[in-house]
């Protein structure tokens, strides 16, 4: 009974490592990156893959370190794996949540195989790359933007741009920073914008039309 009760040596280090692991992920995913996105589905997506990685990591190196040779093959094909998840989704991510994604994975691979290394290391590792996100997010501002498809043609040419843009705020209700003429259709006369504006970010901002599967979710 005593015996079934005992940890090794090695889960207990893997033990302090996912608790470290979890924290500097959690302040990565809801500190840095939900405070603008303001996403709960990619949150919850991107801290419960942290976890499974971490642990897929863990067992497929330490628990089969008797296999020997087979290990090495197997760490290849689970690290493959792992990295394949990226395209684990029904719609197309946007750079930015598989940029968070790749930190959150690589972050869980390092953690997980770091046995041996001293834990002032490994903290000094996760303390890097909460930095690095957090430099990036901060002056590397990004604004949201939206795609129009705009009817007033004569509005679009570079001398009315001030009219262009106080046109779309009274039919938008936005606040527009920017606004960047695209594709022209003189046919149907009808002319492309990419409006920046303040607010929130959405993926459906880059959804030109919508398929009648996405009309059902209306």
């Amino acid at each position: 009974m005593l015996d079934f009760l005992t940890f090794s040596a090695g889960f207990t280090n893997m033990l302090v490592r996912l608790t470290l692991s979890v924290i500097v992920t959690w302040f990565i995913i809801f500190a840095l990156y939900y405070k603008k996105s303001k996403r709960r589905d990619f949150s919850f997506t991107f801290m419960l893959i942290h976890i499974a990685i971490f642990f897929i990591v863990f067992f497929m190196i330490f628990v089969l370190e008797d296999m020997k040779g087979k290990t090495s093959m197997g760490i290849g094909i689970g690290l493959f794996g792992i990295f394949s998840i990226m395209r684990y989704r029904t719609d197309t991510m946007p750079v930015r949540e598989m940029t968070y994604l790749f930190i959150i994975i690589a972050l869980a691979v390092v953690n997980a195989i770091a046995e041996g290394v001293p834990m002032f290391e490994l903290i000094l590792t996760n303390a890097i790359v909460v930095a690095a996100v957090s430099i990036c997010e901060v002056s590397l501002k990004t604004r949201p933007s939206k795609l129009v498809q705009y009817d007033r043609m004569e509005l679009i040419t570079p001398d009315r741009r001030d009219e262009l843009k106080a046109d779309l705020e009274k039919r938008l209700g936005l606040k527009i920073l920017k606004v960047e003429v695209g594709a022209v259709d003189f046919i149907r006369d009808m002319a492309m914008l990419r409006v920046v504006y303040e607010g929130i970010d959405s993926p459906a901002n880059n959804i030109v039309k919508l398929k009648n599967s996405q009309l059902q979710e209306f």
